[in-house]
């Protein structure tokens, strides 16, 4: 039986605004194994960092979860308020951000900042936790990690303090780390070596990630597995490897045809026709349906979520490799109105 310390139910996120209620996260669903890296995948606007954001109970008002579960080792995190969600937070489940400058203090130094965090959930010395602040520096690979310590952030590359963000994300060895795009903004060297620390943390320490980004060059080297998300709502899942090789739904198939990487230079890169609907007056039937070149009337209602081999679904009415419509190089008459 897998060990999953990350079980999320039904997941629901909603904004109150003028126009009306905006499903950011509708009834996503997904489960993390310890010691597992699940690559959170979509455009900008699908929801992947509200739902990072709604597991950590992080979502302000006028947003609020409307429903779900968050299982962590078996507590709801949705039923934790106050005191006891902030003794969860950090201690059992730490979240690093696309910017660490979002987690570091400018004006203070790295040890002070580290050995504060230690000390918020662990009752021990300024000495022990700085201890601790320099062993997870050296754990993320950043050289001479003492001299670090009294090091302010603006003295380190952007690529040193994304290590820090993550050093710090595991000072209390957290069953689970959600990491929301925090390679972005790196250059691909510095990118390379943040992934490949990661993938051996997760290894050596049993740590499971959530790793979210619309990178597929990202997950393709470091997921095991794969969600893909679209207008707030898991539309593919399966093993990374899998997917990447040969996806079921239109909108992975689309994602993975405009990776430049996929193509000789100078081709004309593939790309999905129009763009992501507003959350707020979403199509009928399946959102995907009017960028979709396999769509038919049908896909006006709900799609189904379909199982295939090895726990891969695809939340379609027409996944691919389905004998019952068209070839991905078609183009449906709902697709060619939306264009």
């Amino acid at each position: 039986m897998t060990d999953y310390v990350l079980n999320v139910k039904d997941l629901r996120t909603e904004f109150q605004t003028r126009a009306g209620t905006v499903k950011a996260v509708d009834g996503v669903s997904f489960k993390v194994a310890r010691g597992r890296i699940l690559g959170l995948v979509g455009e900008s606007g699908s929801g992947k960092s509200v739902t990072g954001y709604s597991i950590l109970g992080l979502i302000d008002a006028p947003g609020k979860i409307a429903g779900g579960q968050v299982l962590l080792d078996g507590t709801d995190l949705t039923h934790l308020k106050g005191e006891a969600l902030r003794r969860v937070r950090g201690a059992r489940i730490a979240m690093v951000f696309q910017d660490p400058m979002m987690t570091l203090n400018p004006v203070l130094k790295i040890g002070t900042q580290m050995a504060a965090a230690v000390r918020a959930h662990d009752k021990v010395s300024r000495k022990e936790a700085l201890k601790r602040a320099r062993d997870a520096l050296a754990k993320v690979g950043i050289p001479s990690p003492e001299e670090r310590l009294d090091a302010y952030p603006h003295q380190l590359s952007g690529g040193m303090r994304q290590r820090v963000a993550i050093a710090t994300a595991l000072l209390h060895s957290p069953a689970v780390i959600i990491a929301d795009e925090p390679t972005t903004a790196l250059d691909v060297s510095i990118q390379g070596q943040i992934l490949a620390e990661v993938r051996r943390l997760a290894d050596e320490t049993g740590t499971a990630f959530v790793w979210v980004t619309h990178d597929l060059a990202v997950v393709s080297s470091l997921a095991d597995d794969i969600c893909v998300m679209y207008a707030g709502r898991i539309v593919e899942t399966g093993p990374a490897a899998e997917v990447i090789a040969s996806p079921r739904h239109p909108y992975t198939a689309g994602l993975l045809l405009s990776v430049p990487a996929e193509h000789p230079p100078g081709e004309h890169l593939p790309q999905i026709p129009g763009s992501a609907p507003s959350i707020t007056n979403l199509p009928p039937g399946c959102a995907f349906a009017p960028r979709c070149p396999r769509a038919q009337a049908t896909c006006t209602t709900p799609p189904p979520v379909r199982d295939f081999a090895d726990g891969r679904t695809a939340l379609c009415h027409f996944p691919i490799e389905s004998e019952q419509c068209p070839p991905l190089s078609s183009r449906s008459t709902i697709s060619q109105s939306a264009s």
